[in-house]
């Protein structure tokens, strides 16, 4: 595994993954108390897997969910 790491004083190379997270935060976490571990795992599994890679438009990918965009270039 090679990490992945901007180029110094670029803060586009991590656009997409920053847009991410700020979506992740703002539409799951922000709003909820975990009371364990385990529900922010299951919270953060249902957000991503469920929503945001099955459902979710992304702008990047001509407003299409990733999955979709997936199968459309297989």
């Amino acid at each position: 595994m090679v990490s992945s790491m901007s180029r110094t004083a670029n803060c586009y190379d991590n656009a997409v993954t920053e847009s991410l997270f700020h979506s992740f935060k703002g539409e799951c976490v922000d709003r909820e108390v975990f009371q364990t571990r385990a529900q922010a795992r299951r919270a953060t599994f249902d957000y991503l897997e469920c929503f945001s890679n099955r459902t979710r438009r992304h702008s990047t990918l001509q407003y299409m969910s990733p999955v979709m965009f997936e199968q459309l270039m297989c």
